[in-house]
């Protein structure tokens, strides 16, 4: 099982990742100086039914959310973090706002730094809480109070998870493999890396690919899944690939790149119906400029309302049918959950 933290920054999210499993998450200098979480952070965990846990830790602050986006466009489980000493901030709510429209099904709520409250503070966040996933997929999602500098509440916790981990169907491996890129590196002896999730398919070492949208054949020399070494991999796995093919260039590969069996050319422009959040303060109009998250992948496009007529406008709350078009062209399927901004 795939999770991710999601919040508001300095929430603790990566002091909760660290208590669960014993990892530090940030890795770049510039994190450990500005005390940051800044980009997409591993770790993992081993389950007691022996189900290996992995946990994407995705930064809070509004700078980095593109970041946070490629981090949870694959996840099976969210795990929404609000300090009780802050309370809901405005990228909790952000961030819930993301997971609800990506359609996550599953996800628990970690309320943090306990141990700097008193009771009656720590009542009035879990009442914030409360109010603000009455409308979302967390409406009925448990609440853990716990610290990470006591541990209170860990075990709890990370019982909490690993029954969530047995509750989620695993998915199917048919149909194309298609892994979002959202790392990549080289590694003195082994070559060229690539880490993402498998949004869909099954890949075994010695299988062949193409990076998209480059269109540039590949084949697997090695593989990890939930940073372990592996010879397959399927639809829900976390995955880093080693991969190897003719005039292949670190330089050539970019987040947002696709592994994929399927070598379909990328598109300028798709059909989506268009759910405008209840957020927003003002309708949605015809041909607006917008940034567009696709899975790791973050472009620039307009937004042209195919319902529309020159007095008319998408109002906050509602749906509507409209044409995305991207600037450069991006590969998409059919059923993919795309986030506008």
């Amino acid at each position: 099982m795939i999770i991710a933290t999601s919040g508001h920054v300095d929430h603790g999210k990566t002091s909760l990742v660290n208590a669960l499993t014993g990892i530090d998450t940030d890795r770049l200098k510039e994190e450990k100086q500005r005390g940051l979480t800044i980009d997409l952070g591993f770790a993992y965990s081993e389950a007691e039914s022996g189900e290996r846990l992995g946990f994407v830790d995705v930064p809070g602050h509004t700078k980095f959310i593109s970041n946070m986006l490629a981090g949870v466009s694959a996840i099976d489980c969210a795990l929404l973090v609000v300090a009780a000493d802050d309370g809901v901030m405005p990228q909790t709510l952000e961030h819930l706002e993301i997971l609800n429209l990506l359609g996550i099904d599953y996800g628990l709520i970690a309320l943090t730094k306990i141990d700097r409250c008193d009771e009656q503070q720590i009542s009035r966040t879990l009442e914030q809480i409360t109010q603000v996933v009455s409308r979302t997929f967390l409406k009925d999602a448990e609440i853990y109070p716990v610290s990470s500098i006591t541990n209170e509440g860990m075990e709890t916790l990370q019982v909490a998870l690993e029954l969530t981990a047995d509750d989620i169907e695993h998915r199917r491996g048919n149909g194309q493999f298609r892994l979002a890129i959202d790392r990549r590196f080289s590694i003195k002896g082994s070559g060229v890396v690539v880490t993402g999730s498998v949004f869909s398919g099954s890949i075994s070492v010695g299988d062949e690919l193409f990076l998209m949208p480059q269109v540039i054949p590949v084949r697997i020399r090695g593989l990890h899944t939930q940073n372990q070494e592996a010879e397959s991999a399927i639809a829900g796995d976390r995955c880093a690939v080693n991969i190897s093919g003719q005039g292949l260039e670190l330089e050539l590969i970019h987040r947002g790149n696709w592994l994929t069996t399927n070598p379909a050319v990328a598109t300028a422009r798709v059909d989506i119906e268009l759910a405008i959040s209840h957020s927003e303060t003002r309708p949605f109009s015809h041909w607006t400029p917008v940034h567009i998250h696709s899975a790791a992948n973050h472009v620039t496009g307009r937004v042209a309302l195919l319902e529309t007529t020159d007095t008319t406008r998408i109002a906050p709350g509602q749906k509507g049918l409209a044409q995305l078009v991207f600037d450069p062209p991006i590969n998409l399927c059919f059923g993919d959950r795309v986030i506008i901004r």
